[in-house]
């Protein structure tokens, strides 16, 4: 009894340790920060069942364990999509202050980047996500997908040609943002459509995710004109507020006290290409405390 106990204690040490970590893997693979809490349940129900004394490596065991749990609910995250009302955007989060300090880790989880990992298959972006973010071996993914090396190793190089031709060129700074961030909430805040058309590029792109629940356009806004018309009046409806959302500075807006939008942007060359309104309020409920994330 007392061996057992023991051995309880040291997978739930093992498991809040990495716990972490482990969120971030599934986050990341699902773009559900709720889901990801649900990989974590299962993840746990399963270690808990693991001989120890077998494990050699308890980190890669744990998110070989959460990157299997996360693949099958990808599978469940799918159809959902397949019937999702409109625009299906990755569920924000409020992060701490020490993810935009990982300036490779805020980048991974940046609403521009996640949304780019949703254009892989499943396995891809586990593969990318493994090697690229958390830097584990071509070994120990091919353990957690169930593939070769070999054929791992085909599947990165595919998944990094794939998103180099989509993702922003290059990592932009957090200062860059908030700036742009800045000049946008001053824009809307006072209603001057000139200064809003001066930060939007012409090719700007507002995507709003509604889910049927929140009132949002089905289809993309595309031009700085069009954008700007969209935008133009709602400071004099809601409150701004900044806030650390996904590693990046972005916007709360706020009606009566209540969140009411989660805004992130894409920032290149010092003007905003994509805005990103997440509405739908049953992804809105950890903008309520901040997650850490870590790698």
């Amino acid at each position: 009894m007392q061996e057992r106990s023991e051995g309880m204690t040291a997978a739930t040490e093992a498991f809040i340790a990495h716990r972490n970590l482990l969120f971030t893997v599934a986050y990341e693979m699902l773009g559900s920060a709720a889901d990801a809490e649900d990989v974590l349940q299962e993840t746990w129900l399963r270690w808990v069942g693991v001989d120890l004394d077998t494990v050699r490596d308890q980190r890669a065991y744990l998110v070989r364990i959460t990157t299997r749990q996360a693949l099958t609910r990808q599978r469940t995250l799918r159809r959902r999509k397949e019937s999702y009302v409109g625009p299906w955007l990755p569920e924000p989060l409020l992060t701490a202050p020490d993810v935009a300090e990982d300036v490779e880790l805020a980048d991974s989880v940046s609403m521009a980047m996640m949304l780019v990992l949703e254009t892989l298959q499943p396995t891809e972006r586990a593969v990318f996500v493994l090697r690229e973010v958390f830097d584990l071996s071509y070994d120990e993914i091919a353990e957690a997908v169930d593939k070769t090396p070999a054929a791992v190793r085909q599947i990165a190089h595919r998944a990094r040609a794939h998103v180099a031709q989509r993702r922003p060129r290059g990592i932009v700074s957090a200062a860059e943002t908030r700036d742009a961030l800045g000049a946008f909430q001053r824009a809307v805040e006072t209603g001057d459509l000139q200064r809003l058309l001066d930060i939007l590029a012409p090719d700007v792109v507002l995507v709003g995710d509604g889910g049927g629940v929140a009132r949002a356009a089905l289809a993309p806004h595309v031009g700085a004109g069009a954008v700007a018309e969209v935008l133009g009046r709602i400071g004099q409806v809601v409150e701004l507020q900044h806030a650390q959302v996904n590693g990046y500075p972005a916007l709360i807006f706020r009606r009566d006290g209540q969140v009411d939008t989660v805004m992130a942007v894409r920032v290149d060359d010092g003007r905003i290409t994509g805005l990103y309104a997440v509405r739908n309020p049953e992804k809105l409920s950890f903008m309520q405390r901040e997650t850490t994330l870590s790698r």
